[in-house]
């Protein structure tokens, strides 16, 4: 089990940086192309990676989206089989038309592992951190 462990918390790890340096392309390499997505600042929930991937491409044209580093803290993983459930409180530095913010939010994102071994991610839901 401590195997399994590191392996999906590697997986997390890789997610995690490559979406905190703006690197689309490891980014969404690390989810299924059928991962689904829900995110509290969307009125819809995202059906696949590709749907995620124009949902970024145009926060990127119209907002002026860029991540600039991302801190994933109060990490858990429950395993269940081929399947593990990641949870994390995330810090996010990013620029939205040139202005600086952090946001404060809570993720649960779930793995498959998939049969080359690999673990990525099938689902992400992202909450705003409570007050």
């Amino acid at each position: 089990m401590t195997d399994t462990r590191t392996a999906v918390l590697a997986a997390v790890d890789a997610l995690v940086a490559a979406f905190g340096r703006h690197d689309t392309k490891a980014y969404f390499d690390a989810f299924s192309p059928a991962a689904s997505f829900i995110f509290y600042n969307l009125d819809r929930t995202l059906q696949n990676r590709a749907e995620y991937e124009a949902e970024w491409a145009l926060w990127e044209t119209r907002d002026g989206f860029e991540v600039r580093g991302c801190r994933s803290t109060k990490r858990n993983v429950q395993l269940l089989g081929d399947v593990a459930i990641f949870t994390h409180a995330v810090e996010t530095e990013l620029s939205i038309s040139g202005q600086a913010m952090t946001n404060y939010e809570r993720e649960t994102i779930v793995f498959a592992r998939q049969t080359d071994g690999r673990w990525l991610a099938v689902h992400e839901h992202l909450s705003a951190m409570p007050s």
